[in-house]
């Protein structure tokens, strides 16, 4: 037994999982009817760029999305992959919307056109260029809990992803960044700019909430095949009717990753197969617990390798 985990944002790149595309009709089908769906030629983005457009976070969700599901389709129905032998689905930040997806709780079409108005009012909470996050390297929650409290008059930054014990994410408007930057290099703590346009799952997107609030309550829900563990709570979701509110609340709260994959550890999973552009999933799920048996799924080579793996 096994948990299935779905990268977000940060894990796209022109060409990713090409091959797929490539050899497989099922592939080429679920591409053209997401195009359909949004009108926009997003296959052609995905496989050829450019890069800027596909950077664009009304672009870039979507697309990882569509890219994951794809894969996770295939899988299923082209290589025998039986869903019973599923545990739990997990997802970080949008990868949340395809675990339910995949789990059968939402339409593909509702996922795709949910994903572009969040990207869309994710993207415009905060006016261009004024927002943006921090990955603070080698220290752990607490600690950067502690020096934020501590320092609040200064500079005013949230934790967005609390991703290993070693991996932090900040969100904040770039002047409060800035000094939080000056600060931390100060106590020789490393940190690195992320190359994203927004400061994302903090209260500076507010405006996003209200607009996804009236989107996710037009769309319908249905039972969950696989239970998935929520981004917000890092606990079990096993009934439909959560998952309005938390998807809402998620979109302003930090990312509890870490405390995610440890709930799954503690439920006696120790396998898990990242379905998805890249792997920066697995290499944070090592960072976790190096023990842990985990495999990335990027082209087929990686699928007659897993099948070893889930036999050790």
């Amino acid at each position: 037994m096994f948990s299935v985990i779905f990268p977000g944002q940060g894990s796209q790149s022109v060409g990713m999982c090409k091959e797929f595309y490539e050899k497989h009709n099922l592939v080429k089908q679920i591409y053209k009817n997401a195009d359909d769906i949004l009108k926009i030629n997003l296959s052609k983005l995905i496989l050829e760029g450019p890069s800027n457009e596909l950077n664009k976070t009304e672009n870039t969700q979507p697309a990882i999305f569509l890219v994951s599901y794809a894969i996770f389709e295939l899988f299923q129905k082209e290589f025998g992959f039986n869903l019973n032998k599923i545990n739990f689905f997990a997802g970080h930040s949008l990868g949340e919307y395809t675990a339910i997806t995949c789990s059968g709780a939402l339409k593909f079409e509702d996922t795709l056109k949910l994903l572009k108005v969040r990207g869309q009012s994710m993207q415009n909470a905060v006016p261009e260029g004024q927002g943006g996050m921090l990955a603070i390297l080698g220290s752990n929650y607490q600690t950067i809990k502690s020096i934020l409290e501590e320092n609040e008059k200064d500079f005013s930054c949230f934790i967005a992803n609390d991703n290993s014990d070693m991996q932090i994410v900040v969100s904040g408007y770039n002047s409060d960044l800035n000094k939080l930057n000056i600060y931390l290099n100060s106590q020789k703590i490393k940190n690195i700019k992320l190359q994203v346009s927004a400061p994302f799952h903090c209260k500076l997107m507010q405006k996003a909430t209200l607009i996804m609030k009236n989107e996710i309550e037009k769309v319908k829900f249905n039972n969950l095949k696989v239970p998935f563990i929520s981004n917000v709570t890092a606990n079990i979701v096993n009934d439909k009717n959560l998952i309005p509110n938390l998807l809402i609340k998620q979109i302003e709260s930090p990312v509890l990753w870490r405390d995610s994959i440890k709930f799954i550890l503690n439920n006696n999973i120790s396998k898990f197969i990242e379905i998805g552009p890249g792997k920066v999933l697995s290499n944070l799920i090592k960072r976790i617990d190096r023990n842990i048996k985990v495999s990335a799924i990027n082209n087929e080579e990686d699928i007659k390798n897993l099948n070893l793996n889930l036999n050790d």
